[in-house]
C-alpha cells in the first residue's frame, strides 16, 4: 500500500535535528522493505488552532512511501518515543500501482518545493473555466449535483483549497443536503477536515487554516 505520514516537530529544535527525522523514516522503511517516495520538508507552520500543550507553531515533515503495516507501527513507535516530535499521523492514500501517479501529483500549497493545489490544473482544464470558484461550488449546490465529482477531484487533507469552502466561520462541516455534493464525497471531506484539524493544518472552532510562520 501507499501511504504519506506526516511528523510535526517542536520548531526550536535544530537543523540537525530536523533532519534526523528523515533519517528514521528511511532507515525504518529499510528494515521492513518499503520505498520512500517523496520526503519534503514544509518547514515552520502558525497552526490554524494551537495544540492542547500551548504550542502555536509546528515544524511539519511530510512523507509518501510504499509499505506495509509493520513499517508503520515501528514509524509510529519511533515518533511516539522522540521528545521532539509533537504530533504523528500515518494515512493510506493508494494502491501499489498507483505510487508513480500519487507522487507526481503531488502538491501542497504547504510544501516549499512542489507548492500549489489540485485546482491549479483544473483551472486550466475546465471547460467552464471557473474562474470565481465561490460562484462555480454555488452554481452546483443550486443544482444539487456534486462539485467534486464534476471536477474529479477529491477533498485532500493537505490542500485546503479543495475543503475549506465546506467549513463554516465557527467551524461546522456544510451537510451534503447544503453543499450538494455526494455522500461519497462528503466522507471523503469530513475524512480530510478531521485530518487537517488532528494536524494543527485546520482549527475545530472556525475555518481558519494553518500559514507560513
Amino acid at each position: 500500500m501507499i501511504y504519506e505520514l506526516s511528523v510535526v516537530t517542536k520548531p526550536e529544535l535544530g537543523a540537525e535535528a530536523h533532519a534526523q527525522i528523515a533519517e528514521i523514516v528511511k532507515d525504518t522503511l529499510k528494515g521492513f522493505e518499503g520505498e520512500l517516495l517523496i520526503a519534503d520538508d514544509w518547514g515552520k507552520l502558525h497552526l490554524a488552532q494551537p495544540y492542547a500543550n500551548g504550542s502555536k507553531h509546528g515544524h511539519f515533515h511530510y512523507f509518501m512511501f510504499k509499505s506495509n503495516t509493520q513499517a508503520n507501527t515501528e514509524l509510529t513507535r519511533r515518533f511516539g518515543i522522540n521528545e521532539g516530535v509533537m504530533r504523528s499521523m500515518v494515512f493510506v492514500i493508494g494502491v501499489d500501482a498507483e505510487k508513480e501517479e500519487l507522487a507526481k501529483n503531488f502538491k501542497s500549497p504547504f510544501s516549499k518545493t512542489r507548492n500549489g493545489s489540485v485546482l491549479d490544473n483544473k483551472r486550466e482544464d475546465d471547460e467552464e473555466g471557473f474562474e470565481d470558484m465561490e460562484d462555480d461550488r454555488r452554481k452546483f449546490a443550486k443544482r444539487k449535483s456534486c462539485w467534486f465529482t464534476a471536477k474529479k477531484i477529491k477533498a485532500d487533507w493537505k490542500d485546503p483549497q479543495t475543503w475549506n469552502w465546506l467549513v463554516s466561520e465557527f467551524g461546522k462541516i456544510s451537510p451534503a443536503r447544503v453543499s450538494g455534493i455526494s455522500m461519497k464525497h462528503q466522507r471523503f471531506s469530513n475524512s480530510a477536515i478531521k485530518h487537517a484539524r488532528n494536524l494543527g493544518i485546520s482549527s475545530y472552532l472556525s475555518n481558519q487554516t494553518a500559514g507560513r510562520a
